[in-house]
C-alpha cells in the first residue's frame, strides 16, 4: 500500500476552516470520489518532464525525442494496463472531454441511462437519444437498456460504476446483448455502426478496465480519480470506431485531439494508473471493511437513516458510502462537519457546486424529503481505522446538532424514510 500522505499541519486547517475557528481536532479527507490526492511516486514519475525534460514532443530535433518517447512510453504502459493496443488509446484533458469525444464517434442515436454523470447525459441531451431508467438501486436493466436500441442508434453509453452511489453496472451483459444486435444489423444488411461506451473513471481504482473483459468499443479513464494529476485523461476507442476530432490543429494524437501533448500528465496517469491496479485487491478489501465500520457505526445511532446503492458487495464500490438523514439538510450538515475537521461531498462535485438536487438520486426514486439530507463519504489510501471512529462520531454529533434544532425526533426521522430506513431492514 502507498506511504501515508503528509497532513496538514493544524495551522494550515484552521487557515481552512475560517478566521479565529479553533483548529479541529483531526484532518479528515472522505471525499476521494470527488478527487485524490497525488501520490508521491507519481509525482516523481512527472518531475523530469515539468523541469529538465520541458521540449516539445512534436520538435523535430534530438532533445524533443525524449519527450516524444515519454509521452509514447505512457501510451504504451496505459494500453498494457487495459489490456488494449496503444494506438487506440487518446489523451485527453479528462474525463469529460473523453465522454464529449465519444458522443462526436456517433451521428446517429444515443442510448443512455438517468443516473450517468453530467457530462454524459449533457451530450445525450445535445442530440437524439433515449434516457433510461434505473431501478431504486442505482444499476440499469440491460434488456430494459437494449430493448431501447433502435434502427438508427448508433451509440449505448453506460458507465461502468456510479461516483454518486457506488452501484457498479452491469457492462458485460450490455455488451454481451450490443453484440447480438451488432450482428442482427450485419444478418440484415445494415451498415449503421453501433458502439458500447462506458465511462470507467470512478470505478478504475477499484475494478479490472481490461477492455476485452468489458466487451465495450470506448472506455473513459480520468488520472485524477487514481491518484493521478488532475485534467488528464483517456479515451480507449477499439478498430473500427472511428473518432471525429473536437479540437482542430496541429494534428496531434493521431489527429484526433490537436494540441502540445502533456508529457508530464501522460506520464503521470500511467505511473498512477499502474499503482491503482498493483493494490487494488488488498485496497478494495481494506476500504471495504472502513465503509462497513462506519456505516454499522452510524445505523447503531439512527435507524431512520437511508442507505443507498446496491446491498450485494459485488455491485457496489467498495469505499463509497451513501447515508441520507430525512427531514435534514445536507449542505447545513457538510458545514458542521468541516468545522470540525470532516470533509464530505453530497454527491457528485459537479452538482454540488451549484446546489442542485441530485439528477442520480431522483432517478432511483429517493423523496426530495430522503435525498435532501444525503452525504456522500468515499474512503481512500490514507484513511485510517482511527479516521472512521473519528468521523462516525462527529457526522452522529453534527446530526443531533441539527435534530435539536429543527425539532427533528428519531421517530419522525424514521417515518420520513419509510421503508427506506436502515432500521427497517434488520
Amino acid at each position: 500500500m502507498p506511504d501515508r500522505m503528509v497532513p496538514r499541519s493544524a495551522a494550515q486547517v484552521q487557515a481552512t476552516s475560517g478566521a479565529g475557528a479553533p483548529a479541529p481536532a483531526r484532518d479528515v479527507y472522505l471525499d476521494y470520489a470527488a478527487a485524490t490526492p497525488l501520490d508521491p511516486r507519481v509525482l516523481s514519475a512527472m518531475e523530469p518532464y515539468l523541469t529538465r525534460c520541458f521540449e516539445n514532443p512534436s520538435a523535430p530535433y534530438a532533445r524533443a525525442r525524449a519527450a516524444r518517447d515519454a509521452v509514447e512510453g505512457a501510451r504504451a504502459d496505459i494500453a498494457h494496463l487495459m489490456g488494449a493496443k496503444p494506438d487506440g488509446v487518446i489523451f485527453t484533458a479528462g474525463a469529460t472531454e473523453a465522454n464529449n469525444l465519444a458522443f462526436a464517434a456517433a451521428d446517429g442515436g444515443v442510448v443512455t441511462d438517468a443516473a450517468e454523470h453530467e457530462s454524459v447525459l449533457a451530450c445525450a441531451q445535445a442530440r437524439d437519444a433515449v434516457v433510461v431508467s434505473v431501478g431504486a438501486d442505482g444499476r440499469v436493466d440491460p434488456e430494459r437498456l437494449c430493448a431501447a436500441i433502435g434502427p438508427t442508434t448508433q451509440l449505448v453509453s453506460v458507465e461502468l460504476a456510479n461516483g454518486e452511489v457506488g452501484a457498479v453496472q452491469p457492462v458485460r451483459e450490455i455488451a454481451r446483448r450490443v453484440a447480438v444486435v451488432r450482428q442482427q444489423r450485419l444478418a440484415e444488411g445494415s451498415r449503421v455502426p453501433l458502439w458500447l461506451h462506458t465511462d470507467a473513471s470512478q470505478a478504475a481504482g477499484s475494478l479490472s478496465c481490461n477492455v476485452t473483459s468489458l466487451g465495450a468499443d470506448m472506455v473513459t479513464l480520468s488520472a485524477a480519480k487514481v491518484y493521478g494529476p488532475k485534467q488528464v485523461g483517456v479515451l480507449w476507442a477499439g478498430e473500427g470506431v472511428r473518432l471525429r476530432p473536437l479540437v482542430l490543429g496541429g494534428g496531434q494524437e493521431g489527429g484526433v485531439r490537436s494540441g502540445t501533448e502533456n508529457v508530464a500528465g501522460a506520464v503521470g496517469f500511467a505511473a498512477a494508473l499502474s499503482i491503482a491496479q498493483g493494490c487494488r485487491a488488498e485496497e478494495c478489501r481494506r476500504e471495504e471493511a472502513l465503509r462497513l465500520r462506519l456505516e454499522r457505526a452510524l445505523a447503531d445511532e439512527f435507524p431512520g437513516m437511508v442507505v443507498s446503492g446496491p446491498r450485494s458487495p459485488k455491485h457496489r464500490l467498495p469505499g463509497l458510502l451513501h447515508v441520507s438523514f430525512p427531514g435534514l439538510e445536507a449542505r447545513r450538515l457538510v458545514v458542521l462537519l468541516e468545522r470540525r475537521g470532516v470533509s464530505v461531498g453530497t454527491g457528485s462535485a459537479c452538482a454540488a457546486s451549484r446546489m442542485r438536487e441530485s439528477h442520480v438520486l431522483h432517478a432511483m426514486g429517493l423523496p426530495p424529503e430522503v435525498s435532501a439530507g444525503s452525504l456522500r463519504i468515499t474512503m481512500g489510501r490514507q484513511t485510517s481505522i482511527d479516521d472512521i471512529d473519528y468521523a462516525a462520531a462527529q457526522i452522529a454529533d453534527a446530526v443531533r446538532t441539527e435534530m435539536r434544532r429543527t425539532g427533528l425526533s428519531q421517530d419522525d426521522m424514521l417515518g420520513r424514510a419509510g421503508g427506506l430506513a436502515v432500521g427497517r431492514r434488520r
